[in-house]
């Protein structure tokens, strides 16, 4: 579905990412863990077509995405949860999960089949971006990405900065998701929510890819969650 062969990226003079390959494969939830500056949210952004892989290829359904602007490759199926959120602070809740919603995937993502995934967002629905929690934000950023209907959705940190119960409504929700056969690349630091949902990690240091397996494989790496996950 998505894989990425040999992908080296840049800010400015800056070699961030040093020959990144992964693969995310239909209905898998495939996880890019590491510390910070490790090259994880730089690699999303490649993907996103935010930065541009020099050199690298990126090939989605088997068509080269490398060099598209955002808005194409957003166009090709992606849901994009970015680390900040995203959301428009001066919108209601219902607002943002409009105003960019579209078909695809037979239209599955509604405002009913979100307010059933998130009742809190429509109990909130009235409210503006800006009036809403940190944990409310993140779920609404979610919630956005899912009215792309899309077939692949990246997420960026989604656990960042929150309480551990929103933590767990935020594992839950990509449960469900994953249960429902959506791929998935999520980028992560917390190690529980990674191994809840993930099916194949990809842990990197310093722009690399240093280890890959499955979430059983990784609890079992000693090397890999001392040298590079701080575990």
């Amino acid at each position: 579905m998505l894989n990425l062969d040999n992908v080296h990226a840049y800010y400015g003079d800056s070699h961030i990412l040093r020959g990144v390959s992964f693969t995310v494969r239909p209905g898998e939830v495939a996880c890019l863990l590491g510390r910070n500056g490790a090259g994880k949210t730089t690699t999303i952004l490649t993907v996103m077509g935010y930065l541009q892989p020099r050199p690298g290829r990126i090939r989605y359904n088997d068509r080269d995405i490398a060099g598209l602007p955002p808005n194409a490759v957003a166009r090709l199926g992606f849901g994009f949860v970015p680390q900040d959120r995203g959301i428009f602070p001066s919108l209601s809740v219902r607002e943002n999960l409009t105003v960019f919603a579209r078909g695809g995937r037979k239209g599955y993502w509604t405002l009913p089949r979100i307010a059933e995934l998130f009742p809190v967002l429509q109990a909130r629905e009235r409210n503006l971006g800006f009036q809403l929690s940190g944990g409310e934000q993140q779920m609404l950023s979610i919630a956005r990405a899912l009215m792309l209907n899309p077939d692949l959705l990246l997420l960026d940190e989604p656990s960042e900065g929150l309480a551990p119960m929103i933590v767990q409504q935020i594992i839950e929700v990509l449960s469900r998701l994953k249960q429902q056969g959506l791929a998935i690349l999520l980028v992560e630091q917390n190690l529980r929510a990674a191994i809840a949902v993930g099916d194949r990690h990809y842990v990197m240091n310093k722009g690399e890819i240093c280890f890959t397996g499955t979430s059983a494989e990784l609890e079992n790496n000693d090397d890999a969650l001392r040298n590079y996950l701080s575990v």
